[in-house]
């Protein structure tokens, strides 16, 4: 059966995968309606500076008196967007890493391996800070940097499967009939490395929203795009932390939290339900 057929015939018995979808579809619906549910221009003066939540404004305003209930429901474009090209890119990097190396082995799995653990001991965050100082941080910059830098787990998962897999007898029916080594690859072993594949990307995409708030928030990335973390960047450095202004920092932070575990919830539910072991009937 296919991976994907099998899988959403199994997540009605997994509850935790069923509230992954139900957080991320959530904020995927906020997104896609967000100028119906918003009720004022999130970058247009809509109050006082700094007034408390109330019916007129659910989150408050900022330091400019623009709605940050406003800003919240449109800031949440740019997780969803960057989370998943990020997760993309690390994902198909990884693949193709973890697929070339585990079936060919010898020279190539050794200069492959070796740049994937050099990746994997080099901090992430900090090389990603460094990459974007020098090279910007546009949207486009932050994703390509924060895809090409999370791929090596990845690679070192898909490897590893492919290393078994590549003995089973199947595969050695492949190579007995004089199949090519991409035939084999993409034909026999990838659709049994895809859920873990699955696995990965959905903890990809989670770690991309993280690292992107992240990024924004210490003012590496391009902070006039509106997000989640352009907003806790300017809650910070206008001090509104040490001077009790809650509302601006807590709900983007709030959202960044939920999404992430959505994901990972997500996550969970590929791993419980494509592995036999740990499903339960």
């Amino acid at each position: 059966m296919n991976p994907l057929m099998n899988y959403l015939g199994q997540l009605r018995k997994s509850k935790i995968g069923l509230v992954g979808w139900g957080i991320i579809l959530t904020f995927v619906f906020i997104a896609i309606f967000a100028p119906l549910i918003s009720p004022y221009n999130p970058n247009a003066i809509s109050g006082a500076y700094y007034q408390h939540p109330s019916m007129l404004h659910l989150f408050g305003t900022n330091q400019e008196g623009q709605d940050l209930f406003s800003q919240n429901m449109y800031g949440t474009r740019i997780p969803l967007i960057v989370g998943t090209t990020a997760a993309l890119v690390a994902v198909v990097l990884g693949l193709l890493v973890g697929l070339f190396s585990g079936y060919f082995g010898g020279v190539p799995d050794e200069i492959l391996m070796r740049i994937t653990d050099f990746f994997l001991v080099v901090p992430a965050i900090v090389l990603m800070i460094v990459i974007s100082a020098l090279i910007g941080g546009t949207l486009t910059n932050v994703i390509l940097i924060i895809g090409g830098l999370s791929w090596p787990m990845t690679a070192r998962v898909v490897r590893s499967m492919v290393l078994s897999i590549k003995e089973w007898p199947f595969v050695e029916v492949a190579k007995s009939s004089n199949g090519s080594s991409l035939y084999i690859m993409f034909k026999h072993i990838l659709p049994n490395v895809m859920p873990v594949v699955f696995a990965n990307a959905a903890l990809s995409v989670a770690n991309a929203i993280f690292t992107q708030a992240a990024l924004v928030f210490i003012g590496v990335g391009d902070v006039t795009d509106l997000s989640w973390g352009n907003i806790m960047h300017f809650a910070y450095i206008n001090g509104t932390i040490t001077t009790g202004i809650w509302w601006y920092m807590i709900p983007p932070g709030i959202f960044i939290v939920l999404l992430t575990v959505g994901f990972i919830f997500l996550s969970t539910s590929f791993e419980t339900i494509f592995n036999p072991r740990t499903r339960r009937i």
